[in-house]
């Protein structure tokens, strides 16, 4: 049996020409019945409360799973040892510098710090080197001693050498580049107090060995023709 043909639903209110409806608007109001139903509920149109929305079913796990998981940090259960210091480097040695700012400078050791860094000086007044830390690894260690008896290194640690961070204000573009000049290069004054401290007690020590002043401010360098693996320190 062939099915039945569905005429199409033509409009209430049909087009006389596009745009513009046959009948008007409070005509289509009563042909529609709207006011019989609005008489029906006291004078206004009925209103729906909205369904309560279905409670969310059980979340399924995803079929698939990311490539790069949450980084996690690895547990360092390495005890830390401290670092031994080399057999030729004793309080006194005199140092020679391989790498940074004071490359080739003399320096007296005296002490290692708790980091394992040597603390060294040159004496500043000698050689222009202060008190500083440096790595084992990026010195030299001569023959030359120097005796360090009355140099008290005691309150010298790491700490002492960590940078004090300070809150700047917001400045005007003039106003910044003069204070960075005034900034730069200013030691607090207890430790330049603590540089001639140390000074004067080396160079006490320094001056009473014939030449050792002389060699101490002298820069160390290789010339044509030598050979670092055979010459004695």
């Amino acid at each position: 049996m062939a099915p039945k043909q569905k005429t199409p639903h033509g409009s209430r209110n049909p087009d006389l020409i596009r745009g513009i409806g046959k009948f008007s608007r409070s005509k289509m109001y009563h042909k529609r019945g709207l006011w019989a139903i609005k008489a029906k509920n006291g004078g206004v149109f009925p209103r729906h409360d909205k369904k309560p929305a279905e409670a969310p079913a059980a979340v399924k796990p995803p079929k698939f799973y990311p490539a790069d998981d949450v980084k996690k940090p690895l547990v360092n259960k390495r005890k830390a040892k401290p670092t031994k210091l080399r057999a030729s480097i004793t309080p006194g040695t005199v140092l020679i510098i391989l790498a940074g700012r004071f490359k080739g400078k003399r320096v007296v050791f005296l002490k290692q710090l708790t980091s394992g860094l040597l603390l060294v000086t040159g004496p500043f007044k000698i050689n222009g080197v202060p008190l500083r830390r440096v790595n084992q690894s990026y010195v030299i260690a001569t023959s030359t001693k120097v005796d360090v008896a009355e140099v008290s290194v005691e309150k010298f640690d790491d700490k002492y050498f960590s940078k004090q961070v300070e809150k700047k204000k917001k400045k005007g573009e003039g106003e910044f580049f003069e204070a960075e000049k005034e900034e730069k290069n200013q030691l607090p004054q207890d430790k330049k107090d603590d540089q001639k401290a140390i000074d004067a007690a080396l160079i006490k020590s320094i001056e009473a060995v014939h030449d050792l002043k002389s060699y101490l401010g002298a820069r160390f360098s290789l010339k044509a023709g030598m050979k670092p693996h055979e010459l004695v320190f």
